[in-house]
């Protein structure tokens, strides 16, 4: 199967870069990218072909492509990809706007094509385990869930992050929609009204949110809390984030740290004390296997578009709730 990534914007593009370089049952082809100095860094440090445009690649006679760009430019590169006839996989949030959105939807489907929204945090051992309890009734009616969703803001690594045209959002954008998608994934039911309150608190050369607090309910009645922030020091913490989730249900509750496997790395040459090494299980390795499988096998991925459509509609609503002080309504 041959592969190429469009776009190193993302800071995701080194672990489907990574993955794609070891995956012996791939033709990874290259990446595109217009971005010369970006471009040039990436194909130096995996020593694989840049192309200055995503025409370029797309002419490699390839079966998929992994989607790495700006969230604003989601659209146009999808348009691209289909028109080309390629199998998207394609990084969240599926766009900016539902209306950008709903037009990946009617390209993906006119072309008949498949199309993953990247929430690889579904393949998390920890996740998969709490899913398998959800459905064995081992915890039986689930009331409420806290969840907590924290990182560094991404500036540092792709500055764009810190650009609401280009990004869409900050903190909230980022990460509101991990943990709905999880959610969504446990219950079978859909977001019925959004509340949330944002601000920039951390980061105030940032001219963007870094923090929500942002209130769900579900159409069968659970309560969620997502706290959705680029909290941690932007050079003085030894990992990016994490992701964690209280559950409160009929027989009990769970905790999940979904990054909880990792070592302390100390080093006299770096400024941060200690650095975490994560030793478990890789989620991206196995969302990226279940996309190529879905291709090969001709059947739908484990995620689809609506899955990524679901949860930017929520993400969208915390900010119009932010905005007008209000509960949105999504019934």
């Amino acid at each position: 199967m041959r592969v190429g990534i469009m776009s190193f914007a993302h800071v995701h593009a080194d672990d489907f870069a990574s993955n794609l370089i070891a995956n012996k049952d791939i033709d990874f082809v290259g990446f595109s990218d217009s971005d010369l100095e970006r471009g040039q860094a990436a194909g130096k440090q995996y020593n694989i072909k840049h192309f200055t445009s995503h025409e370029e690649l797309l002419a490699q006679n390839l079966d998929a492509v992994i989607i790495c760009s700006e969230n604003s430019r989601h659209l146009q590169d999808v348009k691209l990809a289909a028109n080309a006839g390629v199998h998207i996989l394609c990084e969240k949030p599926v766009e900016v706007s539902l209306e950008a959105a709903q037009e990946i939807a009617k390209l993906v489907k006119d072309k008949n094509l498949k199309f993953m929204t990247a929430f690889p945090m579904r393949f998390d051992p920890s996740i998969v385990k709490i899913k398998d309890m959800l459905e064995q009734n081992q915890l039986g009616s689930l009331y409420a869930v806290n969840g907590i969703n924290h990182a560094q803001i991404p500036r540092r690594h792709r500055a764009w992050f810190a650009d609401k045209s280009l990004a869409g959002g900050g903190a909230v954008m980022d990460h509101t929609v991990h943990i709905v998608d999880l959610l969504r994934w446990f219950t079978g039911s859909e977001v019925s009204t959004v509340y949330a309150e944002i601000e920039n608190p951390f980061v105030k050369d940032a001219d963007i949110d870094t923090a929500g607090l942002v209130s769900l309910e579900f159409n069968n009645g659970l309560i969620a809390t997502i706290d959705a922030s680029w909290s941690r020091p932007e050079a003085a913490y030894p990992t990016w984030g994490h992701l964690k989730m209280e559950l409160i249900a009929e027989k009990g509750t769970v905790e999940v740290d979904a990054f909880a496997q990792h070592l302390n790395q100390y080093s006299k040459k770096s400024d941060i004390n200690a650095n975490w090494i994560g030793w478990g299980s890789d989620s991206t390795k196995t969302m990226m296997a279940n996309f190529f499988d879905s291709i090969k096998e001709d059947r739908e991925a484990a995620i689809s578009f609506n899955d990524g459509y679901q949860a930017l509609k929520v993400a969208l609503a915390a900010y119009e709730s932010a905005r007008t002080a209000s509960v949105i309504n999504l019934a």
